[in-house]
């Protein structure tokens, strides 16, 4: 390896290559190398309080962008600290390259610092787990991992990169000479005598070992990226789709996160979906694709529409706890069902027309195929808006009744609706409160929502705000938590404050995991593991270099949102604690 090229500057190179703008991490003496020269080739670098957040920004920039995100974490303990988030990314389909440093290659399983087994670990949760043992390794195989991360099914992807894989030559042939000969490096003993055999039989199996580690790998031979194109559905599966829609009176059309998979193809799908002019239920990643107020999206009353449907198609949309396992869906219904992934097309219900391959891709081939008059499907649109607007209606008076022990819920989640600015991003982590908010707020522009998918993974808050702020700087980006998911994350307001973000983040504060307490009260009458204090996180946070606010005043619900917002727009992270109270507007919703 050349003395001007490290493994570090090799594995940067290939990043600058790929398009990749961000680097996030949490600095460890294994993947140093890494950092340096990633910063020296013009990427951020964005460090963190703990790797799950490192990851779960790389899955938030790849969901928003299309371009895999990158997090490198140090071995061992950095490794496992990751594996929530890398789970989260595969159930949610995200493209992700994770690197993870590794003990010197000649010292694995001989008790170095933070050796494990990592591969094994890992290798479940992801797509495919590598190790590279060759400097001339490195390239070919990031290379390989950024590809293969982003087709079919895209998901995470992990490289292990020993840590004598990535510093300078001449600092790793010093590491080795030390650990081969703790004398020096000549042929004699401490009388000049020769050497034991076994020394010397050490020392020669040492350097082969280093000339073959090195070898070859100074220079960088690393491509652009070769396009991944998305798996394109069957012709005949469209055609077979077209007809059933045509004859259909009762249309409904489910649109998933999977669907937004190519992130800059979005206005395309916005407009396939307009076109086809069956009334849309958006769900995930979706949220957004048309705009706040789209006459044929319809938000509320969902379970109603699928069991009076007579054709539902499910484009990414795959049926599991979240369709109640295909059981929403009425039993004469004919269900067609796009989707990337050949297990979950007909998971637990067998769809008429399973067309395999890219949902989007799917829709937008169903518009040309479905070229004729279009079928009269007015009054379907007209009887679901009805009922929509019911909902919205109630959901509006309830909104103002009064709350036991704080603000309405509610009452908070409208006063943030009214603060979304059109360019917004809103960052999704916890459960009732959030869940509250899903009823209330109306992503404003494609790629505007981000929660955790299928994991239903608490946590990801901080992680996903850090990756849409850096991806979107001009937009203003929330975090919905509850009281309970800032647990996880609150330190990062630390990150948000040294990386100048303005993020706000706001928190519905009523003491409690409340999801979880309103079944297990009801049903097993005891509260044990659920109460939480009624804890200050606006001081938490200026502590940690963010600004605090405490919002318990009904009146001043939208002017302290306002505030926020202003606040962050300077580049200063804002915290709002809501100390809302307990409503039943989601008794019974608990899902397994």
């Amino acid at each position: 390896m050349g003395a001007s090229m490290t493994g570090g500057d090799l594995v940067a190179d290939v990043l600058a290559r790929q398009g990749v703008r961000f680097l996030f991490t949490l600095c460890g003496g294994h993947i140093a190398p890494i950092l340096v020269s990633a910063r020296a080739r013009g990427l951020r670098v964005v460090d963190t309080r703990h790797e799950a957040t490192a990851v779960f920004a790389a899955d938030a920039v790849a969901r928003l962008t299309g371009v895999p995100g990158v997090a490198a974490v140090t071995a061992g303990p950095g490794v496992t600290n990751t594996i929530t988030a890398l789970k989260n990314a595969q159930l949610a389909e995200s493209p992700i390259v994770l690197l993870g440093g590794a003990a010197a290659t000649l010292l694995r399983g001989q008790g170095a610092l933070q050796d494990i087994d990592q591969m094994a670990l890992v290798r479940p949760h992801v797509k495919r787990a590598s190790r590279v043992t060759r400097v001339r390794e490195l390239v070919p195989a990031l290379e390989e991992a950024f590809e293969l991360s982003r087709a079919g099914v895209p998901g995470p992807v992990f490289l292990e990169c020993p840590v004598d894989l990535l510093y300078p030559e001449a600092v790793v042939r010093e590491w080795y000479a030390r650990s081969s000969d703790g004398r020096g490096v000549t042929a004699t003993g401490a009388g000049g005598g020769a050497r034991p055999l076994g020394e010397l039989a050490r020392r020669w199996y040492v350097g082969r070992h280093v000339e073959r580690l090195l070898a070859g790998g100074g220079r960088s031979t690393s491509d652009r990226p070769r396009p991944v194109a998305p798996p394109e559905p069957d012709e005949a599966r469209v055609r077979r789709a077209a007809i059933l829609l045509s004859r259909s009176e009762r249309p409904v059309l489910l649109v998933g996160s999977q669907a937004l998979l190519s992130a800059t193809e979005t206005e395309d799908l916005a407009e396939a979906v307009r076109t086809l002019g069956a009334p849309v239920y958006l769900s995930g990643m979706a949220r957004g694709l048309l705009g706040a107020r789209d006459p044929l999206q319809m938000r509320h009353r969902r379970k109603e529409a699928l069991r009076e449907a007579d054709l539902v198609v499910l484009a990414g949309v795959p049926c599991d706890f979240r369709l109640d396992y295909g059981r929403q869906i009425g039993r004469r219904a004919v269900v067609v069902s796009a989707n990337r992934s050949r297990a979950e097309i007909a998971r637990n219900r067998r769809p008429a027309v399973p067309a395999l391959g890219a949902p989007e891709l799917f829709l937008r081939r169903l518009v040309r195929a479905a070229s004729g008059p279009r079928p009269a499907w007015a009054a379907w649109r007209d009887a679901l808006r009805a009922r929509d607007d019911a909902r919205d209606s109630e959901i509006a008076a309830q909104a103002e009744a009064d709350s036991t022990g704080g603000l309405n819920p509610l009452a908070v989640c409208r006063g943030l609706e009214d603060a979304l600015a059109d360019d917004s991003v809103i960052v999704a982590d916890g459960g009732d409160f959030v869940s509250t908010a899903s009823y209330v707020l109306r992503p404003r522009r494609p790629l505007s929502w981000l929660d955790p998918g299928p994991f239903g993974t608490l946590g990801v808050g901080a992680g996903f705000a850090l990756g849409a702020k850096l991806v979107r700087p001009s937009a203003d980006v929330w975090v919905v938590y509850g009281d309970g998911s800032v647990g996880y994350s609150l330190v990062e307001a630390d990150t948000f404050a040294r990386h100048r973000l303005g993020i706000v983040a706001l928190v519905g504060n009523d003491a409690g995991w409340t999801q979880i307490a309103r079944e297990q009260v009801e049903v097993l009458r005891d509260d044990v593991g659920t109460v939480l204090a009624p804890s200050a996180y606006e001081r938490a946070a200026e502590g940690l270099g963010a600004r605090g606010l405490r919002l318990d005043e009904a009146g001043r619900i939208l002017p302290v949102l306002e505030e926020a917002r202003e606040i962050a727009r300077s580049g200063l992270p804002v915290y709002v604690n809501a100390r809302i109270g307990r409503t039943d507007f989601r008794k019974g919703s608990i899902s397994m």
